[in-house]
């Protein structure tokens, strides 16, 4: 009989945190969502009422018109499609290499010394600063801007993801090399599956690095996407054109981490 009650208190109590863990969820999404909408509104009032020179800052309703009129005669879209699949090029590339680069060092540790300096190196040198030669080297085209995206996040992943390898609980590897494993088994697992979440991780990251890696190289040498709209907007002073993309940006980016952010919920689902 007490253990019964003890079941119903406990369910009880669970269901009450869950409730509170709803609310709590409800609540800051709530709260994230009327931020958004201020800021915009505060933009608009205060472009409306000449807090702000609404053009050099434009203004919400200015950039709705512009970005109306870029959708009917179809070159938002062409922007839009090119920066998005330079990013996803690079984003893709940068993780898959910089994956297999960092089980490459795991292997063989003589390597991963060799090249530990040349990695510290690498990752504390502005990457932008390469994009001109990279440029000079592959020529005025997507390549050049999709290599450019590949080498701002290609290391960071190597030493993310590299850094998860080396943090793997040893005893979990004495076991498997205790029964006779492979160190190719030792690597599809043990250490592996016990760095998805840090592989997951590296993708959030990357996928900002991509979006700039993107950018800077559509700056240089694209003839169309965001980062070309953004320039030759600034150029012309269509400022509303440069806040646009601005804005398309984040949407952009926000949706993209969402969709590793889902995965990974999945990823840690299929684990459990």
């Amino acid at each position: 009989m007490w253990h019964k009650k003890n079941i119903k208190s406990v369910s009880k109590e669970q269901a009450a945190f869950l409730s509170h863990l709803r609310k709590r969820k409800n609540a800051v999404h709530g709260i994230q969502w009327i931020i958004l909408i201020g800021f915009f509104l505060l933009w608009e009032i205060a472009a409306r009422l000449g807090w702000i020179d609404p053009f050099i800052f434009s203004q919400p309703t200015r950039m709705l018109a512009s970005g109306v009129l870029m959708v009917k005669d179809g070159s938002l879209w062409t922007h839009i499609g090119t920066t998005l699949g330079e990013t996803v090029a690079g984003f893709v590339l940068g993780t898959i290499i910089g994956t297999l680069t960092a089980i490459l060092l795991w292997w063989n540790r003589f390597i991963s010394e060799v090249a530990e300096p040349y990695l510290v190196v690498l990752n504390s040198l502005p990457k932008t600063a390469l994009a001109p030669i990279i440029i000079v080297w592959l020529g005025n085209n997507q390549t050049s801007i999709i290599a450019v995206a590949l080498l701002t996040s290609v290391i960071v992943t190597v030493m993310s993801v590299l850094n998860g390898f080396l943090q793997v609980d040893t005893e979990k590897i004495k076991l498997i090399q205790i029964f006779g494993g492979s160190k190719a088994q030792v690597l599809t697992k043990v250490v592996f599956p016990a760095n998805i979440p840090c592989i997951l991780n590296a993708l959030k990251i990357n996928v900002g690095l991509s979006f700039v890696g993107v950018i800077v190289g559509e700056f240089l040498v694209a003839q169309s996407g965001l980062g070309f709209l953004i320039v030759y907007g600034s150029q012309i002073f269509k400022l509303d054109w440069v806040m646009l993309s601005v804005i398309i940006l984040a949407i952009m980016a926000a949706l993209m981490y969402e969709g590793i952010a889902f995965l990974e919920k999945k990823c840690l689902k299929w684990q459990q």
